[in-house]
């Protein structure tokens, strides 16, 4: 089966900057969507981005436009995600997924998922 392990998370003051990485061993992220969530604590799972290699599309939640940027080694089989300008409001546990559908933006859409990785953003 497919495991993916997600990395970077920790503590960052606001306005700081993080970079989360997401390896996807045996599956490749050009062949198959990768996505970010994130679940704050009290909150719902939210989504976050998006990429489809295939299709050469990336999606951003209105939340983080502009200040998230993802990208992706496909050598390496890893996904990245660049976050500024941190605020308190995007302290979460963020996920990584797979999806085996060309669009996919909702938590059922993903048939993998990362343990999660903590971020903490203080004011």
């Amino acid at each position: 089966q497919v495991q993916l392990v997600e990395s970077g998370g920790g503590l960052v003051q606001a306005g700081g900057s993080l970079r989360l990485s997401c390896a996807a061993p045996g599956r490749s992220i050009r062949r198959y969507t990768m996505g970010w969530f994130r679940q704050a604590p009290g909150k719902e799972r939210e989504f976050v981005v998006a990429a489809t290699w295939s299709r050469g599309t990336t999606a951003y939640a209105d939340s983080v436009k502009g200040r998230f940027t993802n990208s992706g080694d496909g050598a390496k089989s890893t996904v990245y995600l660049q976050m500024n300008s941190l605020k308190p409001e995007d302290t979460a546990v963020y996920y990584c997924a797979s999806s085996t559908r060309p669009v996919a933006e909702l938590q059922d859409e993903y048939d993998y998922w990362g343990q999660g990785t903590q971020v903490t953003v203080s004011s």
